[in-house]
């Protein structure tokens, strides 16, 4: 009778399988690697979970943005100092659409001062803004503007119109007092006085004079200070009789 080929077949598989596998067994055994088992069960069981853990933290870190921007902190480059926002308080008075006292951007000029303010009104003296009122200048802080009407006069002693004494200086300056009308003959301009008058303030001598002439022009008289030019100290003392207009 033919065999049945199938059952046959497994039985085979089954026996060849039990077989191996008993091989595999005792040579294991001989080799003394059921024993070895047995002593570190506990090392091996540690070093196990160990490779789990450490296969679940490199998944974590591949899957996780660690490097995110926000927590990364911004360090400003050596020497240099962050950008502070800072404003200049004026004002604008006499002959404009809103006269009144304005906050601007630090590093504003004249012209953004008369934009803001509605421009000149009707009976303003064009001319003589013209002439006298330069628009390019830069405000400084507590600075008044007074803009005249065609009827009023003002002393020519309180406007002037300068040029920078420095030979490095192709800048045109022009000299406004803080409060047009009043007289700013007292004041010296650090832009263009002479030597001699530089010399005469106090605490001013032969050295910071020369300094503050060789390292024009200035857009302020913080300038003085903030370019090294004068200690704090004596800017103190001179802060209220110079001007840069």
């Amino acid at each position: 009778m033919p065999r049945n080929s199938d059952g046959d077949l497994n039985s085979e598989v089954d026996g060849d399988l039990s077989s191996q596998s008993g091989t595999l067994l005792s040579k294991l055994k001989s080799f003394g690697f059921e024993e070895f088992l047995n002593r570190n069960k506990i090392a091996l069981s540690v070093a196990f979970f160990g490779l789990i853990l450490l296969g679940f933290g490199v998944f974590l870190y591949k899957n996780t943005d660690v490097f995110n921007k926000s927590s990364v902190e911004v360090v400003n480059e050596p020497g240099k100092t962050p950008d502070v926002a800072s404003n200049v308080v004026v004002e604008i008075a006499g002959s404009v659409q809103k006269p009144g006292v304005y906050k601007l951007p630090s590093g504003s000029r004249v012209e953004d001062l008369m934009s803001i303010c509605g421009g000149l009104s009707q009976v303003a003296d064009r001319s003589w803004v013209e002439k006298y009122i330069n628009r390019a200048a830069k405000l400084t802080d507590g600075l008044k503007i007074y803009i005249k009407s065609v009827d009023e006069t003002v002393d020519s002693d309180a406007v002037k119109q300068t040029m920078p004494t420095s030979a490095n200086a192709s800048e045109q300056y022009q000299s406004v007092s803080p409060v047009l009308g009043v007289d700013s003959s007292s004041l010296v301009n650090i832009n263009t006085a002479p030597f001699s008058e530089l010399d005469n303030l106090p605490g001013i001598g032969q050295v910071y004079g020369q300094k503050i002439i060789d390292q024009r022009p200035y857009s302020s008289s913080e300038e003085l200070v903030n370019r090294n030019i004068l200690p704090k100290s004596t800017y103190e003392k001179i802060k209220d009789k110079i001007t840069v207009y």
